[in-house]
Protein backbone atom coordinates (compact mmCIF):
# COMPACT_ATOMS: atom_id res chain seq x y z
CA UNK A 1 0.00 0.00 0.00
CA UNK A 2 2.48 2.33 0.78
CA UNK A 3 3.96 1.86 -3.05
CA UNK A 4 0.53 2.92 -4.24
CA UNK A 5 0.23 6.01 -1.73
CA UNK A 6 3.76 7.02 -2.84
CA UNK A 7 2.88 7.11 -5.89
CA UNK A 8 -0.42 8.35 -6.11
CA UNK A 9 0.83 11.22 -3.59
CA UNK A 10 3.15 12.63 -6.12
CA UNK A 11 1.15 12.36 -9.13
CA UNK A 12 -2.17 14.41 -6.96
CA UNK A 13 0.70 16.74 -6.00
CA UNK A 14 2.17 17.52 -9.65
CA UNK A 15 -1.25 17.88 -11.36
CA UNK A 16 -2.31 20.19 -8.64
CA UNK A 17 0.99 21.80 -9.44
CA UNK A 18 1.88 22.17 -5.49
CA UNK A 19 5.18 21.81 -4.18
CA UNK A 20 6.01 19.74 -1.18
CA UNK A 21 5.94 22.76 1.08
CA UNK A 22 2.61 24.24 -0.57
CA UNK A 23 0.68 20.62 0.22
CA UNK A 24 2.47 20.76 4.30
CA UNK A 25 0.95 24.55 4.57
CA UNK A 26 -3.00 22.89 2.74
CA UNK A 27 -2.98 20.03 4.96
CA UNK A 28 -1.16 20.69 8.06
CA UNK A 29 1.16 17.80 7.20
CA UNK A 30 4.75 18.22 7.52
CA UNK A 31 7.30 18.33 4.54
CA UNK A 32 9.70 16.40 6.15
CA UNK A 33 6.87 13.89 6.24
CA UNK A 34 5.35 14.42 2.70
CA UNK A 35 8.84 13.51 1.45
CA UNK A 36 8.86 10.33 3.16
CA UNK A 37 5.77 8.97 2.31
CA UNK A 38 6.43 10.11 -1.42
CA UNK A 39 9.75 8.40 -0.87
CA UNK A 40 7.90 5.26 0.33
CA UNK A 41 10.16 5.39 3.77
CA UNK A 42 7.14 6.99 5.88
CA UNK A 43 4.21 5.13 7.17
CA UNK A 44 1.27 7.76 7.10
CA UNK A 45 -1.68 7.89 9.58
CA UNK A 46 -5.27 7.14 7.57
CA UNK A 47 -6.09 10.81 9.19
CA UNK A 48 -3.05 12.23 7.62
CA UNK A 49 -3.30 10.15 4.54
CA UNK A 50 -6.67 11.50 4.69
CA UNK A 51 -5.91 15.50 5.02
CA UNK A 52 -3.85 14.81 2.25
CA UNK A 53 -6.03 13.89 -0.41
CA UNK A 54 -8.43 16.89 1.08
CA UNK A 55 -5.69 19.31 0.39
CA UNK A 56 -5.13 17.88 -3.46
CA UNK A 57 -8.66 17.88 -3.88
CA UNK A 58 -9.21 13.90 -4.48
CA UNK A 59 -10.82 10.94 -2.31
CA UNK A 60 -8.80 9.22 0.06
CA UNK A 61 -9.42 5.96 -2.22
CA UNK A 62 -7.83 8.03 -5.07
CA UNK A 63 -4.88 7.98 -2.96
CA UNK A 64 -4.27 3.78 -2.17
CA UNK A 65 -5.56 2.47 -4.93
CA UNK A 66 -3.12 0.44 -6.89
CA UNK A 67 -2.37 1.18 -10.72
CA UNK A 68 -5.39 0.27 -12.75
CA UNK A 69 -7.64 -0.81 -9.79
CA UNK A 70 -11.32 -0.05 -9.99
CA UNK A 71 -12.26 2.99 -7.97
CA UNK A 72 -14.76 1.14 -5.61
CA UNK A 73 -12.93 -1.92 -5.82
CA UNK A 74 -10.12 -0.57 -3.23
CA UNK A 75 -9.36 -4.18 -1.54
CA UNK A 76 -5.91 -2.68 0.07
CA UNK A 77 -4.15 -3.54 3.30
CA UNK A 78 -4.16 -0.08 5.32
CA UNK A 79 -3.40 -1.07 8.23
CA UNK A 80 -0.90 -4.29 10.37
CA UNK A 81 -0.24 -4.55 13.81
CA UNK A 82 2.22 -6.52 15.75
CA UNK A 83 0.59 -9.67 15.48
CA UNK A 84 -0.35 -11.10 12.06
CA UNK A 85 -4.10 -11.47 12.87
CA UNK A 86 -4.16 -7.63 13.64
CA UNK A 87 -5.36 -6.09 10.00
CA UNK A 88 -7.52 -3.65 8.12
CA UNK A 89 -8.70 -4.12 4.64
CA UNK A 90 -9.96 -1.72 2.71
CA UNK A 91 -12.38 -3.19 0.24
CA UNK A 92 -14.22 -0.35 -1.43
CA UNK A 93 -15.40 2.51 -1.55
CA UNK A 94 -18.80 4.41 -2.83
CA UNK A 95 -20.14 8.00 -3.52
CA UNK A 96 -22.63 9.02 -0.67
CA UNK A 97 -22.99 12.86 0.19
CA UNK A 98 -18.96 13.19 -0.85
CA UNK A 99 -17.68 9.52 0.19
CA UNK A 100 -18.39 5.68 1.72
CA UNK A 101 -15.49 3.41 2.50
CA UNK A 102 -16.07 -0.43 3.45
CA UNK A 103 -13.73 -1.79 5.65
CA UNK A 104 -12.86 -5.27 7.15
CA UNK A 105 -11.28 -5.46 10.72
CA UNK A 106 -9.22 -7.71 12.48
CA UNK A 107 -7.72 -7.68 15.96
CA UNK A 108 -5.74 -10.30 17.80
CA UNK A 109 -6.61 -10.92 21.19
CA UNK A 110 -5.82 -8.25 23.79
CA UNK A 111 -5.12 -5.59 20.95
CA UNK A 112 -5.74 -2.75 20.02
CA UNK A 113 -6.19 -0.12 17.33
CA UNK A 114 -6.18 3.65 18.28
CA UNK A 115 -7.83 6.34 15.63
CA UNK A 116 -7.33 9.91 15.04
CA UNK A 117 -10.47 11.92 14.44
CA UNK A 118 -11.95 11.96 11.47
CA UNK A 119 -12.48 15.70 9.81
CA UNK A 120 -15.78 16.88 11.13
CA UNK A 121 -19.03 15.30 9.33
CA UNK A 122 -17.71 11.39 8.92
CA UNK A 123 -19.33 8.95 10.66
CA UNK A 124 -18.28 5.16 11.02
CA UNK A 125 -20.99 2.12 10.95
CA UNK A 126 -19.23 -1.14 12.83
CA UNK A 127 -20.67 -4.13 12.71
CA UNK A 128 -19.03 -7.37 14.66
CA UNK A 129 -18.84 -10.78 12.69
CA UNK A 130 -16.63 -12.77 15.34
CA UNK A 131 -15.78 -12.22 18.91
CA UNK A 132 -16.03 -9.05 21.38
CA UNK A 133 -15.09 -5.73 20.24
CA UNK A 134 -14.79 -2.69 22.56
CA UNK A 135 -15.58 0.76 21.26
CA UNK A 136 -13.97 3.24 22.75
CA UNK A 137 -15.68 6.67 21.98
CA UNK A 138 -14.35 9.90 24.46
CA UNK A 139 -17.90 9.48 26.26
CA UNK A 140 -18.09 6.15 26.93
CA UNK A 141 -16.49 2.31 25.84
CA UNK A 142 -19.40 -0.24 23.81
CA UNK A 143 -18.80 -3.87 23.94
CA UNK A 144 -20.05 -5.11 21.00
CA UNK A 145 -20.85 -8.87 20.52
CA UNK A 146 -21.39 -10.60 16.79
CA UNK A 147 -24.11 -9.26 14.97
CA UNK A 148 -24.40 -5.82 17.08
CA UNK A 149 -23.65 -2.38 15.87
CA UNK A 150 -23.41 0.92 16.88
CA UNK A 151 -23.26 4.34 14.43
CA UNK A 152 -20.84 7.12 15.62
CA UNK A 153 -19.67 10.72 14.31
CA UNK A 154 -15.74 9.85 14.08
CA UNK A 155 -14.32 13.12 14.76
CA UNK A 156 -13.22 12.37 18.18
CA UNK A 157 -10.49 10.06 19.58
CA UNK A 158 -11.78 6.99 19.17
CA UNK A 159 -10.17 3.16 19.46
CA UNK A 160 -11.20 -0.27 18.66
CA UNK A 161 -9.90 -2.71 21.00
CA UNK A 162 -10.23 -7.22 21.40
CA UNK A 163 -12.26 -7.70 24.16
CA UNK A 164 -12.11 -11.57 24.31
CA UNK A 165 -9.67 -14.24 23.92
CA UNK A 166 -10.30 -15.09 20.55
CA UNK A 167 -9.79 -13.31 17.48
CA UNK A 168 -12.16 -10.28 16.71
CA UNK A 169 -13.52 -9.24 13.36
CA UNK A 170 -15.84 -6.50 12.31
CA UNK A 171 -16.85 -4.55 9.31
CA UNK A 172 -16.24 -0.86 9.34
CA UNK A 173 -18.34 1.77 7.18
CA UNK A 174 -17.15 5.51 6.84
CA UNK A 175 -19.32 8.06 5.68
CA UNK A 176 -19.18 11.28 4.97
Amino acid sequence: MLVHVSQNLRRFRHAAGMSQQALADASGISRRMIVGVENGEANVSLASLDRLAIALGVDFTAMVKGPGAEMRNVNEAMWRGADPADFALLLGSAPAQKEAQLWVWSLAPGHRYQAEPDPAGWHEIIYVTQGRLALELESETVLLNPGEFRVFASDQHYAYANAGEDVTHFLRNSVL
